[in-house]
């Protein structure tokens, strides 16, 4: 992996599962079958990319079988290691679907051109996810709905919303 290279944190190994060096991977939110998309894995601070074999869904999170991890003891050495990929690696999404790394760090605008702030953070919730500015004077939660987010345009690394009445 080139030093320069950013990696997507995508989650965590959590402990072995059986004997033949299986590990479980709880996913971060939003990147919920993906793994079995991926050709390889960087674990902590690896450099050294770990080829994976299969991906299996398992009570919530993933299992994964990993090359040059073998046994249980393998496995056991990576719990807590974070799961990192190359968003290079990412398959494509559709027209108007983003990754939430993709998201995160945008400057939020209104629709006259004003700056709210800055995207902070993604809350996953049942119905839809929420958005979290981070502004001068506190926090705005906006949901992510197309009534709300009138665009997005990562090139210039801005959201236009048109903020409900009565959400600030």
């Amino acid at each position: 992996m080139p030093a320069e290279q950013r990696l997507l944190a995508v989650g965590k190994v959590t402990r072995p599962h059986g004997v033949a060096g299986e590990v479980k991977v709880q996913l971060t939110p939003g990147y919920e079958d993906l793994l079995a998309n991926v050709g390889c894995v960087y674990l902590g601070n690896s450099q050294r990319p770990y080829r994976v074999l299969s991906c299996r869904p398992h009570q919530g999170a993933v299992l994964l079988r990993l090359e040059r991890v073998a046994s249980r003891d393998d496995a056991e050495a990576l719990r807590g290691a974070v799961v990192l990929i190359s968003p290079e690696d990412l398959p494509s999404l559709p027209a108007g679907s983003y990754y939430p790394y993709q998201l995160i760090g945008l400057r939020v605008l209104r629709t006259s051109g004003e700056e709210i702030g800055q995207l902070s953070e993604i809350l996953r919730t049942g119905s839809n996810d929420v958005y979290v500015v981070q502004k001068a004077s506190g926090q705005l939660l906006l949901p992510a709905l197309e009534s709300v987010i009138r665009s997005i345009d990562l090139v210039a690394g801005t959201m236009v919303v048109d903020v409900p009445a009565g959400l600030e």
